[in-house]
């Protein structure tokens, strides 16, 4: 019999962010910018408490504490660089990029880069969530991907 050969694809069905504490990380997302979830899972297990949140269908963000990832993963827990990474929320006009960039700063989040005209046409700003990790909130006139 022959043995199918599986291959990976581009299609991404979570992305996990690595937080310091993550009841506060749940309650930022959670209570500060509306998003559902049943709440921390896993906790009867080492290294196993996580928190879900729905996306688009078949994206979930995951919440899971840097040390358990670290510990999972036999990689070594480093201080956390928001540099390397990035989020971006396309939205569908400029007064959505404004209300979601307040309503973020008011659950707790930096505003890093606050919301400006760009020269190819588009809109946006960067907020930081509590364990550092960069939003871009963004409205792109020339792609029709926007909530």
């Amino acid at each position: 019999m022959a043995t199918k050969t599986v291959t990976f694809s581009n299609r991404i069905s979570y992305v996990t962010l690595g937080v310091d504490n993550l009841q506060r990380a749940v309650s930022f997302y959670r209570d500060g910018l509306g998003l559902a979830t049943k709440g921390i899972v896993g906790s009867e297990i080492d290294n196993g408490a996580v928190a879900f949140f729905d996306f688009q269908p078949g994206l979930k963000l995951a919440l899971w504490p840097r040390k358990s990832i670290s510990a999972e993963c036999n990689v070594p827990l480093g201080a956390a660089d928001a540099s390397g990474f990035m989020l971006a929320h396309n939205v569908a006009n400029t007064a959505a990029v404004d209300a979601i960039m307040q309503q973020a700063r008011d659950a707790g989040a930096t505003v890093v880069r606050p919301a400006k005209e760009f020269g190819w046409g588009g809109y946006g700003g960067v907020f930081q969530d509590p364990d550092g990790h960069l939003w871009e909130v963004v409205w792109n006139p020339h792609d029709g991907s926007a909530d």
